[in-house]
């Protein structure tokens, strides 16, 4: 149930425009964070959305790294 809140919570603000290459401080998008904390439907909503899978944060790991950390 929490998970899928949590799918919802993001869905909702992609339809209200979220940006999905937006970075953090660290050059990391939405996809690099869902992907760290295996957050793997949120993942595959943000790919099927149009998150670009090799952007790479200042480090330049790409979103995959993250997963596999």
């Amino acid at each position: 149930m929490a998970e899928s809140g949590r799918v919802d919570a993001v869905r909702t603000l992609l339809n209200r425009g979220a940006s999905l290459q937006s970075k953090d401080e660290f050059g990391e998008t939405p996809l690099h964070y869902a992907a760290e904390n295996g957050e793997y439907k949120i993942v595959e909503l943000l790919v099927r959305a149009g998150a670009d899978i090799t952007t790479k944060d200042d480090e330049g790991r790409i979103p995959v790294d993250n997963a596999l950390q």
